[in-house]
């Protein structure tokens, strides 16, 4: 059954959505060949998620970041897009919030074109995506598209709903496992993706957006600390 009212759910991108590690392994090796610069791809894979400038930092002198961080957008289509594929239980993922008369929002730290890119590689049912935000940046993108939850593997993304001041669902399908995102207070923990159409449909199917039968009452929090997956 729909929703009574419109709503949106937000989804991070990498490692979330998209598995883009070896895409992103691909076009830092790359550069090591380019630069002669050694750079530990599976250190790189283990930080997903922050701006690239900050991964591009770890490798390159200040003054280097700027031109390195172009050269990696420069090659970032022809080499990682077609390296990139779907996570697990993603697709369905998507499916279920629109089954429900949902919107999809992908807020990403992947800048806008390769975020767009990535979405039509892969073929995502998605109403709007948004990319060059992260952590506490997402909030405003979230809060303008009226999401009332945010999917992500990071930290920051949890720290993103937070801003947004909706219900922070974590997947333990990048640097963090459910103990960490747990920990740290997101609302809502799962292994994967693959366990995000049943809480969906638990959680909302029938109801208003904000999992409440009968609307928003005064207080009413859209976050849900006791679930866990």
């Amino acid at each position: 059954m729909p929703y009574q009212e419109p709503f949106a759910i937000g989804f991070d991108l990498d490692l979330t959505l998209a598995d883009t590690r070896e895409g992103i392994s691909a076009v830092y090796r790359a550069l090591s060949e380019e630069t002669g610069v050694p750079i530990d791809t599976d250190a790189v894979v283990r930080r997903i998620g922050p701006p690239l400038e900050v991964e591009i930092g770890y490798w390159f002198p200040p003054e280097q970041v700027p031109e390195m961080t172009a050269r990696y957008r420069a090659v970032y289509a022809d080499i990682a897009i077609p390296a990139t594929a779907v996570m697990a239980g993603a697709r369905e993922s998507l499916e279920a919030v629109r089954a429900l008369g949902g919107r999809v929002v992908v807020v990403s730290g992947k800048n806008q074109l390769d975020t767009e890119r990535t979405v039509r590689h892969l073929d995502f049912p998605v109403d709007v995506v948004v990319g060059g935000l992260f952590g506490t940046d997402k909030g405003a993108a979230l809060r303008e598209h009226r999401a009332t939850a945010y999917v992500g593997d990071h930290l920051g993304d949890v720290d993103a709903a937070r801003a947004a001041e909706i219900t922070s669902v974590g997947v333990a399908t990048g640097s963090f496992d459910v103990a960490a995102l747990v920990d740290y207070g997101a609302d809502v923990v799962l292994p994967d993706l693959r366990a995000f159409p049943d809480w969906l449909t638990r959680r909302y199917d029938g109801r208003n957006p904000n999992g409440h039968q009968e609307g928003r009452p005064d207080g009413y929090s859209d976050a849900v600390p006791d679930v866990r997956g």
